[in-house]
């Protein structure tokens, strides 16, 4: 069994009673997501609560975490009430297809389906699914509804479904606005994407983010995205 918590240098979140622990995808897009000018933040699947204590320790808006794992939705209640921001963050046990919390001008996804299953026809996605799995068309409604106006949806992907993402998202008249592909190595293809998408139709930022510049030496970009999180950095 691994560690039953992970020490970041303002919070510690412990995970040993949720299925998704701590992980390189979830900082990712806790660090990366932009939160300058955020005031209502909706963490979707938010596990044990670190991406929703990332976005609290970046900027002073009220952040809700959703989660429908009825232990790990207890654990992230804990792990915000130690940390310094328990008045700003809170946490909801719902499924997030029927979750009615307002409207949220930043909203945040890493869930499990996503981290791990890749697109395929509708037979085999139906196999894959398990409970408190969401599809693509699932987060992307429950995105739509609960988004505001001039509000801004990000997402980490594995970069096999980006393409199929997009058209989804497109014919939920959300579009891409900035998005980082991800690579372990130099030279090597992208694992990742971080895509953040509006209802607005603009140019899209890309760029790509090297997590090491070679085994065992992380880039600076990745130190200089994480390095106020992470012990190491």
């Amino acid at each position: 069994m691994g560690n039953p918590f992970f020490r970041f240098k303002q919070f510690e979140i412990w995970h040993d009673r949720c299925a998704m622990k701590v992980g390189t995808d979830g900082v990712l897009l806790g660090a990366w997501t932009d939160v300058s000018h955020s005031q209502n933040v909706l963490d979707i699947g938010t596990g044990s609560g670190l991406i929703a204590l990332m976005i609290a320790q970046r900027c002073r808006a009220k952040v809700t975490g959703v989660e429908i794992d009825a232990e790990a939705a207890k654990q992230a209640c804990e792990n915000v009430a130690l940390s310094p921001w328990k008045g700003r963050v809170s946490i909801r046990q719902a499924d997030i297809t029927a979750f009615e919390g307002g409207k949220y001008d930043t909203i945040l996804s890493n869930p499990p389906y996503f981290r791990e299953q890749v697109y395929c026809s509708d037979s085999q996605r139906n196999a894959a699914r398990h409970t408190g799995a969401l599809t693509f068309e699932d987060l992307l409604d429950a995105v739509i509804r609960l988004l505001t106006d001039d509000g801004c949806f990000s997402v980490i992907l594995p970069f096999e479904v980006l393409g199929h993402f997009i058209d989804l998202a497109a014919g939920r008249y959300l579009y891409p606005m900035c998005r980082t592909d991800v690579q372990t190595r130099p030279g090597i293809s992208p694992k990742r994407v971080l895509l953040t998408l509006s209802r607005n139709i603009l140019p899209c930022k890309e760029d790509t983010l090297v997590i090491e510049s070679e085994p065992r030496i992380y880039s600076p970009d990745f130190i200089q995205l994480v390095k106020d999180f992470y012990l190491a950095f």
